[in-house]
């Protein structure tokens, strides 16, 4: 049986999880190996401005000091320099295609392309990249089954937090029939503010302060991400076929003191909630303070209902680069037996 110690990685995308996955496989080189007997070789990075590639293995902590000094990866020194994107996919010698660049639920590229000239070409797929699964998961997941390669995208749901991991294998056997959940970390501490006494636009500055918000603030607040979190989960787990337009999604721009102050007054909260049952819904809801679904500050958390196992509620932290990167590990472990078992 072929052994497969060195998984040959592409990475597209070279910000906070690109450089904590580098981060994490220095600190992990030698325990892989002697656990797993997994050798990633990182063979071409792309940042959005240049590229390196490096077909022996590119030195991961030469890579990160260039990025940390420059601001990009197109100074380091490589056999070539600033090759496109799209060529390293199709013209390097690789396993795997690691897509972390930043999610668009427009058009969903570059990721989508990305994805697509990989799988085509016979790479397996990790992807953090929210867009292209929440714009076309069904047709995604028919291209990898039609070229015989993997895509698994553990970490766009809950980042280190294994839900789509728990629902599928712990949950396997068990028919689960409806779900809610807190998905997204920025809109949970808001919300947790408000209920504290700040207003809506304290509470969003308060999260802009600390880094929680995204660059693009319509992306939480207008519950993007959460409706991108829903339709990954409802294809993976419940087996439909939806893409965005799919979801009725309200965000919390709308939500009010008074709001806030009628659901204490009943002993509950506002949040956030993503819901699968016969609809597809994200938007404010009131849910009791002694839910196991309420959860405050950043964490988030998903409750599945279950046809003979009852509920189970799954909490954790719901985004985070060293976080989201330990979820790349687990898919790359995944692919790696994949690879063994064929």
């Amino acid at each position: 049986m072929k052994s497969f110690p060195v998984l040959r990685i592409i990475l597209c995308g070279f910000g906070v999880v690109g450089q904590s996955l580098s981060k994490l496989l220095l600190s992990r080189a030698e325990d892989l190996y002697a656990r797993y007997g997994l050798k990633p070789r990182i063979v071409g990075v792309y940042d959005s401005k240049g590229s390196a590639v490096d077909s022996s293995g590119l030195d991961l902590n030469q890579l990160l000091q260039v990025k940390k000094k420059n601001g990009t990866i197109k100074k380091y020194r490589t056999e070539k320099s600033n090759v496109k994107v799209i060529d390293m996919i199709s013209s390097l010698d690789a396993d795997v295609l690691i897509e972390a660049t930043s999610s668009n639920y427009k058009d969903a590229e570059p990721g989508m392309s990305h994805i697509t000239e990989a799988m085509k070409g016979g790479l397996s797929v990790i992807t953090v990249n929210k867009g292209p699964l929440a714009l076309a998961f069904p047709s995604l997941t028919e291209l990898a089954t039609y070229n015989h390669v993997m895509l698994r995208f553990s970490g766009t749901v809950g980042g280190g937090t294994p839900i789509l991991d728990y629902a599928k294998n712990s949950l396997q056997g068990e028919r689960i029939t409806s779900f809610d959940g807190i998905l997204n970390g920025t809109t949970n501490y808001i919300l947790t503010n408000m209920t504290n006494g700040m207003t809506f636009e304290s509470a969003l500055a308060d999260a802009r302060k600390k880094g929680y918000v995204e660059a693009d603030e319509s992306l939480d607040i207008d519950a993007l991400d959460a409706a991108a979190k829903l339709v990954i989960l409802a294809n993976w787990i419940m087996g439909m076929k939806v893409t965005m337009p799919d979801i009725n999604r309200t965000g919390i721009r709308d939500v009010t003191t008074e709001d806030i102050k009628h659901a204490t007054e009943k002993k509950c909260a506002v949040k956030l909630i993503a819901s699968c049952n016969r609809e597809l819904v994200v938007g404010p809801r009131e849910i009791s303070v002694n839910d196991p679904l309420c959860v405050n500050g950043t964490l988030n958390a998903i409750t599945f209902n279950s046809e003979h196992s009852g509920q189970q509620t799954i909490i954790g932290k719901g985004a985070g680069g060293m976080e989201t990167a330990s979820s790349i590990l687990r898919d790359l472990l995944d692919i790696r037996q994949g690879m063994l078992n064929h």
